[in-house]
């Protein structure tokens, strides 16, 4: 059986090489293809996760099971001729996590399903989430690490057992390595505004988590071949984006919990929410034993700049003409008030506290309403606006000076799609700097 090459990480980072990878958790078709033409100018490989609210056996939030978004991830792949054996497909949150509201047999038969559509489809790295509560579970008491492990480890066995399914169909499929573990806040960001600092995870608890999986795999029958392939623990290192800011890493706070990933030869953190530290704490983090970085809100936050600073420019391109504009920004927000379930838990405020968060909070909840058919058709008016116009090199240094610069230069088209994508491509740079993830290929 071939070996899964995320296994690398850990190899490297035992050997004291400071190699890890950045994990792109979106759906949003600029982002991924903006990942893959970075992947092709910087010769690395591309991880690509899905969530389990995004993608799941009834569609999730994107309308796509599994396997109808490895298709699309792949699509974009092959129309700019990024080879698909370096492109890794990740699960995110598996778990009862969009079923927890049903009590424990049908929750976790649900996830069970779940995890068999992501497993069947060839996605190779699934992590395991089982932190939170069912329907069925005390509400005023602490889950135990024994439960959470318990149905952890079944779902393992759903994927071992689907996997060897896969593997009578494909020979050469690769199997999947395991993450556990969970992190504060939930997926998908946090709910509310109250600021109580981010904790780091306790050594102790870190250490409950691996211990508590590994006996609960032994229990559940899972060889040793299996637990080989946890290869990561989820965990809180203390970073987490604000409305306008972000809880920046700390390697003195996080100095005991980073020591003790070095008694584990196998294994290396993985660190959720690391989206806006600088490229200089992204690297820290690496350095320290974060394998994994998950970057989401960040890259279409870039996508979202990119979109407000071309509308600005088709507004002065457009000023005292005919031609009907846009108006992204505001239909967008119309949308968002619409249908409020995608951010009104998460943002609290007076009316301009709230607009101002529904356009520009670093949490970007605006981006589960780009798929939206008049957000749709107003992006598309933008950008047919200004190829029929043409974006002047004034106005776009004015609103875009970095991508300004690489036109000038002869390194970027000035055309709108190239733009909003070499925007998110600043982003992607920065895990980059972090990750020297080419040493993995």
């Amino acid at each position: 059986m071939r070996q899964n090459p995320l296994k690398k990480i850990v190899e490297l980072q035992k050997q004291g090489k400071n190699v890890g990878i950045y994990s792109v958790c979106s759906a949003n078709g600029y982002v991924i293809e903006a990942a893959f033409k970075r992947g092709l100018s910087d010769g690395s490989c591309v991880l690509i996760e899905s969530t389990a609210n995004q993608c799941d056996q009834n569609g999730g939030y994107t309308g796509m099971k599994p396997a109808d978004f490895k298709k699309f991830v792949l699509d974009i792949a092959e129309k700019n001729g990024f080879d698909k054996d370096r492109i890794f497909l990740g699960g995110d949150h598996l778990g009862p996590l969009t079923f927890a509201y049903k009590d424990e047999p049908e929750a976790m038969a649900d996830a069970e399903e779940l995890i068999r559509h992501y497993v069947s489809a060839g996605f190779t790295k699934i992590h395991i989430d089982t932190s939170m509560k069912v329907g069925s579970d005390d509400p005023d008491a602490r889950l135990s690490d024994e439960i959470i492990a318990g149905r952890g480890a079944r779902l393992a066995q759903v994927a071992e057992e689907t996997f060897g399914k896969l593997l009578e169909k494909d020979p050469d499929a690769i199997p999947p390595v395991y993450i556990i573990g969970s992190e504060v806040p939930i997926p998908g960001g946090a709910v509310g505004s109250e600021d109580n600092g981010v904790q780091v995870t306790k050594v102790e608890d870190f250490k409950n988590t691996v211990a508590a999986f590994e006996k609960a795999f032994q229990d559940a029958g899972l060889g040793q071949d299996v637990w080989d392939r946890v290869i990561g623990v989820v965990v809180q290192p203390g970073v987490e984006e604000k409305d306008s800011g972000c809880t920046e890493y700390d390697r003195e706070k996080a100095k005991d919990l980073m020591a003790s990933i070095k008694e584990f030869p196998s294994l290396v953190f993985e660190g959720h929410s690391t989206d806006y530290q600088t490229k200089i704490k992204l690297r820290e983090l690496v350095e320290d034993g974060v394998g994994i970085l998950k970057v989401g809100p960040g890259l279409t936050f870039a996508m979202r700049e990119a979109m407000f600073a071309l509308e600005n420019i088709e507004k002065e391109l457009l000023y005292g003409t005919d031609t009907e504009p846009s108006r992204f920004a505001e239909t967008l927000d119309a949308e968002m008030l619409k249908n409020d379930k995608n951010w009104k838990k998460h943002y609290q405020g007076n009316d301009l506290e709230l607009r101002l968060k529904r356009k520009y909070s670093f949490s970007d909840r605006c981006r589960y309403y780009m798929p939206v058919p008049e957000v749709e058709k107003a992006a598309d008016r933008l950008l047919s606006n200004l190829r029929a116009a043409g974006i002047p090199l004034n106005l776009l240094s004015q609103f875009m000076p970095i991508q300004y610069t690489k036109v000038r230069e002869g390194l970027l088209e000035n055309e709108p799609v190239a733009l909003i994508e070499d925007r998110i491509t600043n982003t992607i740079d920065e895990y980059l700097y972090a990750t020297h993830q080419r040493e993995l290929m």
